[in-house]
């Protein structure tokens, strides 16, 4: 069981910056993938990036170039850098955690986070 709580969204500017946090509780985090998900209104749930436990990296190519994932595992916290940030990134954003390889699909990954809300204004 993995139990995983967001922080770090909130209200900025087109063309700013914000840190998204991934805070995991439970056994063996640190051979967990995380992903980051992201759902605006009215859509459906999309990748945004995901990390595996030694490190190989996703990114969806429309954040490629603007957001970093990094994770700590000595900290059980997975990070999303969002940088040159757009309105069309306004969303809530979730992490989620699954034992196997990164993949984009939101039915790969089993445990889920509760979200945190980024608006971007333009």
């Amino acid at each position: 069981q993995v139990r995983l709580v967001e922080s770090g969204g909130g209200l900025v500017q087109a063309g700013g910056s914000l840190r998204l946090s991934c805070a995991a509780s439970g056994r063996a985090f640190s051979i967990y993938t995380i992903g980051w998900f992201r759902q605006a209104p009215g859509k459906e749930r999309e990748f945004v990036a995901a990390i595996s436990w030694n490190g190989e990296i996703y990114y969806a190519d429309s954040v490629k170039g603007r957001f970093t994932i990094t994770r700590d595992n000595a900290k059980n916290t997975v990070y999303l850098q969002m940088n040159s940030l757009r309105p069309e990134d306004t969303a809530d954003y979730y992490c989620a955690a699954t034992p196997r390889r990164p993949v984009v699909e939101v039915s790969g990954y089993n445990y889920w986070g509760q979200g945190t809300q980024v608006t971007v204004s333009s």
